[in-house]
């Protein structure tokens, strides 16, 4: 893996921040999916991307055991102040926009790669869980949380930054590469 050559290839994309990522250091906790079950963003066994539809623990720790290295990426928006919701939800929107797009540059390297983004899957407007398989399951993509990963600790344990000062906000997601 060329970690410097995706790095450029992130930073091109737009992300604020790109990091190797020793997937050793991931642990998935059960009081995260705990914070989950609590339902506040309104997506906890509502979709295909969220717990339980996106597998217990146990099969996303399978998952993420098949993978030695990846990277960490990051978009970093500055706000108004600690109330700009409207600055919190474009910068969001923009990591998102990042996160997909640069998901397409990395299929075509690492067509096996494990995406794991920030937020729940926005592929469909209405999706078909439970009652049918998702439409599109290569494309689909869990969050970090889904899978019981605090995303602080994941940051800490491969030395990026979570927390850049006051009127600041981070999104962060991963891709699981080889």
């Amino acid at each position: 893996m060329d970690i410097k050559k995706i790095e450029q290839m992130g930073m091109e994309q737009g992300f604020s921040h790109v990091v190797l990522l020793d997937c050793d250091t991931i642990e998935l906790k059960p009081e995260v999916r705990q914070m989950c079950a609590a339902d506040t963003c309104h997506k906890y066994d509502k979709c295909w991307s969220c717990p339980p539809g996106c597998g217990s623990l146990e099969e996303c720790e399978a998952k993420v055991r098949q993978y030695k290295y990846g990277i960490i990426v990051q978009t970093v928006g500055e706000l108004e102040d600690a109330f700009d919701g409207e600055g919190m939800m474009e910068t969001e929107a923009r990591h998102k926009e990042y996160f997909v797009e640069f998901e397409k540059k990395l299929r075509e390297i690492y067509p096996d790669m494990l995406a794991i983004g920030a937020g729940c899957c926005t592929k469909c407007k209405v999706c078909t869980y439970p009652d049918a398989p998702c439409r599109f399951p290569k494309q689909a993509f869990s969050s970090m949380e889904a899978y019981g990963m605090l995303v602080t600790q994941v940051c800490q344990a491969n030395e990026l930054q979570y927390y850049y000062g006051d009127c600041t906000i981070a999104y962060t997601s991963c891709y699981l590469l080889e």
